[in-house]
């Protein structure tokens, strides 16, 4: 027989493939093994057969599949020098929820200066245009400063002709 190898919370062990636990908790789409016990104890799926659970294992799958690794370093040092040189400009939705005003999507500016924040709540996708363009003009009155440069994910909605357009007057 194969062996599988697993990870325990502070130990290796290995288990052979023949173990029926770990097979129905492959064939399960690696649920977690309380989940698996409700299952087994509550009769819930047919044919799964009485298993020995242990809680405090963890299959290579499961362990690999938990790790995550940051894409990018945190840097603490501003790399502007004044408000509104840099925006960051992201759209998010739909959402599940519908917003109080009935919008189903959002859109994020950040001043990287600052870090300040707005959040800009549209209906569609294709209303992102006119609200940041509405926004931009607000917060430059208010800062008495320009927008110098924006950086956005490089989505459709930024991505155009009348974006482009907006741009070019900085």
């Amino acid at each position: 027989m194969l062996n599988v190898s697993c990870i325990a919370s502070s130990m290796n062990c290995l288990l052979s493939r023949n173990d029926e636990t770990w097979l129905w908790h492959r064939r399960l789409a690696h649920i977690h093994m309380h989940h698996l016990n409700r299952l087994e104890s509550k009769e819930l799926v047919i044919g799964l057969p009485k298993l020995k659970l242990e809680r405090d294992r963890l299959c290579e799958v499961c362990q690999k599949g938990k790790q995550t690794k940051s894409s990018f370093k945190h840097i603490n040092v501003v790399s502007t020098s004044r408000p509104l040189e840099l925006l960051h400009v992201d759209l998010f939705g739909p959402s599940r929820t519908m917003s109080l005003g009935g919008n189903y999507y959002s859109l994020v500016v950040v001043d990287d200066y600052s870090h300040f924040t707005w959040t800009l709540f549209i209906t569609t996708k294709d209303e992102a245009y006119h609200a940041f363009k509405k926004h931009a003009k607000v917060i430059q009155n208010e800062r008495n400063y320009c927008i110098s440069t924006i950086k956005s994910d490089h989505g459709g909605e930024f991505q155009n002709e009348r974006f482009d357009k907006f741009c070019s007057k900085f």
